[in-house]
């Protein structure tokens, strides 16, 4: 990387939202660092130099240390300073609290939260160094109930919120801004992975992660503290929940996130 354009770190890049927003970084004249855990970064970064960015992708497992440090290798190596960074992946696991795998709670605990402090902690230096810097954390409107049936999902987008509004208040003055993305019900693979299909917010039509990734660069851009991103049903919706009580956000969580009986599923008895 050699150019005179900015560059942006993107984690979560492969699919979804990350994919989303990596495109319009390089749409609006940034080079990228992009990181996945899978294979298909590789095809977002050459789906991104078509685009006219220079792009290094990084496969690695971000809810592990040793994948964050070597994320943060590869930026250093670039030699050049992190104008924007968005720390982006994340996964969610769907079902009662007992019935999940322990590991699987860990793993959203890791990536969600984990990997986040750890990455922010080691590119806000140099950005508070250069006295300039974008840094945006996905939350979610999840984060802003909790959630049956997604409690440690729900709760890891609260503590990303929360996170999110503590960095910005410190960096006040800095030239550093931090954005809390938090969109809604946004059409990707998360509710597959997640093991949501059979509820009610698995099946409920959702967002396109374009319009989300758009209306989060623009946040961004504009050094806003948070943005509720989507359709103008999730804007509504994230309006309607600073105000409800928790008993009724609860209570709705609960209608969209528990899966149907074995017995209503297709195929059940």
């Amino acid at each position: 990387m050699h150019t005179e354009k900015p560059l942006a770190v993107v984690t979560g890049a492969s699919s979804g939202i990350g994919l989303a927003l990596a495109r319009v970084f390089a749409e609006n004249g940034f080079d990228l660092v992009v990181c996945a855990e899978d294979a298909a970064v590789a095809d977002t970064a050459d789906e991104l130099r078509g685009r006219g960015a220079d792009v290094v992708a990084v496969r690695a497992d971000l809810a592990v240390y040793d994948g964050v440090e070597q994320l943060y290798g590869a930026v250093l190596a670039t030699r050049r300073p992190v104008a924007a960074a968005v720390l982006n992946a994340g996964v969610g696991e769907g079902g009662a609290f007992t019935d999940v795998d322990l590991a699987h709670h860990a793993r959203v605990v890791d990536l969600n939260i984990t990997s986040t402090l750890h990455l922010a902690h080691r590119l806000l230096p140099g950005m508070i160094a250069a006295g300039a810097g974008r840094l945006m954390i996905t939350s979610s409107v999840a984060s802003m109930a909790p959630g049956p049936f997604q409690s440690v999902y729900n709760a890891s987008k609260s503590f990303l919120q929360s996170f999110a509004q503590a960095l910005r208040e410190e960096l006040r003055g800095t030239g550093v801004t931090v954005t809390a993305l938090m969109p809604g019900a946004t059409r990707t693979a998360f509710f597959h992975r997640a093991g949501m299909d059979d509820t009610r917010l698995g099946r409920m039509t959702k967002d396109d992660p374009a319009v989300v990734a758009r209306q989060g660069y623009a946040a961004l851009m504009r050094g806003r503290g948070r943005v509720v991103a989507g359709s103008v049903s999730s804007r509504v919706l994230g309006a309607a929940l600073t105000v409800l009580p928790d008993r009724l956000k609860t209570l709705g969580q609960r209608f969209l996130s528990e899966p149907r009986p074995r017995h209503l599923l297709p195929g059940g008895r």
